[in-house]
């Protein structure tokens, strides 16, 4: 399953100690420059940057549409346009990617995609999390995610926590 990533997924489960979930899910993450820029470059320190930076399992991949990326990167940050273009280009079975807007976009050019909170409920199902809330927990409180209280109560529903 060939699967691409966006930088807050990655930095948020790092940060509470879940980069493995999706090593364990997926067991190859293909990530694009910028992403990797951000990540592993410019968040050097960061949690998840050393981790991200040594996992085998995270390979790196150039996109090559510029012009879409151009494009994207209109209305989208660097990473998030490069990580949809890198989705187009490979073709990914799955975007991991958080931003509504951006989400909405990659939909548009019928990409598949999946926020963290959806990969929290996929690792549940497949046995890798026992609960998903003490998780959601911590990446409010540590992570500083952003969650509305109806999409929680849904995450919670959808892994039979509610």
């Amino acid at each position: 399953m060939k699967v691409v990533s966006n930088s807050s997924p990655l930095i948020g489960l790092a940060r509470v100690n879940q980069l493995a979930l999706l090593q364990n899910l997926y067991s190859e993450l293909y990530l694009p420059a910028a992403v990797w820029n951000e990540v592993v470059i410019q968040g050097q320190g960061q949690p998840g940057a050393a981790a991200v930076q040594g996992a085998t399992w995270i390979q790196q991949s150039a996109v090559k549409n510029a012009p879409l990326v151009l494009s994207l990167s209109q209305e989208l940050g660097a990473g998030e346009a490069e990580a949809i273009v890198l989705a187009q280009e490979l073709p990914a079975d799955l975007l991991i990617l958080d931003e509504r807007h951006a989400r909405e976009k990659a939909r548009r050019l019928r990409t598949r995609v999946m926020g963290v909170m959806g990969v929290l409920v996929e690792a549940k199902g497949r046995g890798l999390l026992a609960a998903v809330k003490p998780v959601i927990n911590d990446l409010r409180d540590i992570a500083g995610f952003h969650s509305s209280p109806q999409l929680v109560a849904e995450v919670l529903r959808r892994a039979g926590e509610s």
